[in-house]
């Protein structure tokens, strides 16, 4: 979040009226559902105030055409794996034991037991069609894994073209624009390659757009069911590969980067005294050559790239027979680091990092309305199933903010992330609190500390703010799953799973 524009008011203004589309989502027999995922995007997008350089014009329209903006979104957990299994099956990471990228939501005896999000709509009366990355892709022992099994249908996607290999910048492979870079010891990773560059083929050639370009014909179809649709756009994980008119948004010339302080972990400490972090090997490469504004900017430019592919099915949906009767969700997994807290990427429990983009938009809605209560993506399945006139799935974590999509100044709890056993934030409207397992301890006041860069806790005039939020951390966490059994080679899909889902009994 940019500390000059987290709360700004981007496009419209807040109004409390009843959005006119509820009344109409709640007559209507069955409404379809456009479900769209975009890949570690974070809150650098114009409606919700993180950057004031971004350019996305798609998102920003949708916000204003009735959406309602959810500014205080979080995800169940700080990483693909964690937040996308929780959200599609309906629990939280520390009753299912899914913790990590390296675990398979079908190894939690929670989840083998009862319907996800997408396999409830189907045995409910909805066709359920995807492509792209909605779960977190396994490669297992019995074939890959991509969540296709949740799925009437589901479309692999096609892949693109790839990067033009002399415009690569890479920590892994210590390049820059495609020369080697000079000696460095920051360039071993664990991760997804930190790269940016070029891709070749332009905009029509890349996996997304393909994505967006068949989400937008799929929608022109009529069905015998109401369709439950769900895309997965890829942009912008790393590597931060983009089409160059969307690099070409952003000069080179202008800064980019978030305000960082380099003190900024001076108050965050172990039970021993000593700081509990510092700088990341990304932070410290990108450093050490002079590219932390440039990397500021690949992310930019890969966040304007996947808001043209929103826009695309978004068009599709408006010149579709379905565009009076659709709900659209359009969500990102987590939030992602670009400096701030002296590290890159998403896993950790700050904000930057929990925090993630959510708008809902109702058939007929006109007014568009800003939503500052805490909300979460594990309240999705409820808010969902809600929405649509499904019978209610009374064992889910989350609660529906269908109220909220009412008025959005209710009253509303806080909500939580898990980061790995024993690891939990607590967010209400206007306080961030932390509990790690190896002793750490903060409090924020996020309202008036956008970047969290104080850390209150144990201070006397929080004590209630803090107490207040301890009441709502875990009291138990399930052991945490094992990873999954990896394939020597590349198998294709395991078929061996949607038979036995199917024998499901909707629970």
């Amino acid at each position: 979040m940019y500390l000059s524009n987290l709360y700004r008011l981007v496009c419209f203004s807040v109004c409390l009226l009843f959005p006119a589309g509820l009344a109409l989502a709640e007559k209507a027999e069955k409404p379809n559902v456009l479900f769209v995922a975009i890949d570690d995007l974070n809150d650098w997008v114009g409606c919700f105030g993180g950057h004031p350089e971004a350019i996305t014009p798609n998102l920003d329209r949708f916000a204003e055409e009735g959406s309602v903006v959810f500014q205080n979104a979080h995800c169940p957990g700080p990483v693909c794996g964690p937040s996308r299994s929780a959200l599609l099956s309906g629990f939280m990471p520390y009753r299912s034991g899914i913790y990590g990228n390296s675990q398979n939501m079908l190894d939690s005896g929670l989840v083998q037991t009862h319907a996800t999000l997408p396999e409830y709509f189907s045995g409910n009366g909805y066709f359920t069609v995807s492509r792209g990355k909605i779960a977190h892709r396994q490669t297992t022992a019995k074939g890959s894994d991509p969540g296709h099994w949740m799925y009437d249908s589901w479309v692999p996607s096609p892949g693109g073209y790839g990067v033009d290999r002399s415009t690569v910048t890479s920590r892994d492979k210590n390049l820059i624009h495609g020369k080697k870079a000079p000696p460095s010891k920051h360039t071993k990773s664990s991760g997804s390659e930190f790269a940016w560059g070029v891709t070749r083929g332009g905009v029509r050639k890349t996996n997304d757009f393909l994505t967006a370009q068949w989400a937008a014909e799929e929608l022109q179809k009529s069905h015998d069911k109401p369709f439950f649709l769900a895309v997965g756009l890829s942009k912008p994980h790393l590597p931060f590969y983009s089409p160059q008119e969307f690099w070409d948004l952003y000069p080179e010339d202008k800064n980019y980067r978030p305000e960082i302080r380099e003190n900024d972990f001076d108050d965050i400490l172990l039970p021993n005294g000593k700081k509990a972090g510092g700088k990341t090997k990304d932070y410290l490469w990108l450093e050490q050559n002079n590219l932390l504004n440039e990397a500021a900017r690949a992310y930019l430019a890969c966040t304007s790239f996947a808001d043209h592919c929103v826009g695309t099915i978004l068009d599709g949906l408006r010149t579709s027979p379905h565009a009076d009767n659709t709900i659209v969700v359009i969500w990102g997994d987590h939030g992602w680091h670009l400096g701030e807290k002296l590290r890159y990427r998403k896993g950790s429990l700050w904000s930057e990092s929990t925090r993630c983009p959510l708008i809902v938009k109702l058939p007929g809605s006109e007014k568009p309305l800003i939503c500052r209560r805490p909300v979460n993506l594990i309240d999705l399945y409820p808010t969902l199933i809600e929405l649509c006139h499904l019978p209610e799935k009374k064992n889910l974590d989350g609660t529906s903010f269908v109220p909220l999509l009412k008025n959005p100044g209710l009253e509303w709890q806080p909500t939580l992330t898990i980061r790995g056993e024993g690891n939990a934030s607590v967010h209400d409207d206007r306080w961030n609190l932390i509990f790690e397992k190896k002793g750490v301890r903060e409090l924020y006041d996020v309202k008036n500390d956008p970047m969290e860069w104080t850390n209150l806790f144990g201070k006397p005039e929080v004590q209630e703010q803090q107490a207040a939020l301890e009441k709502f951390l875990p009291a138990r966490y399930e052991k945490q799953l094992p990873p999954v059994e990896k394939s020597k080679g590349k198998p294709g899909l395991d078929e061996t799973i949607r038979p036995h889902r199917l024998k499901l009994d909707l629970q």
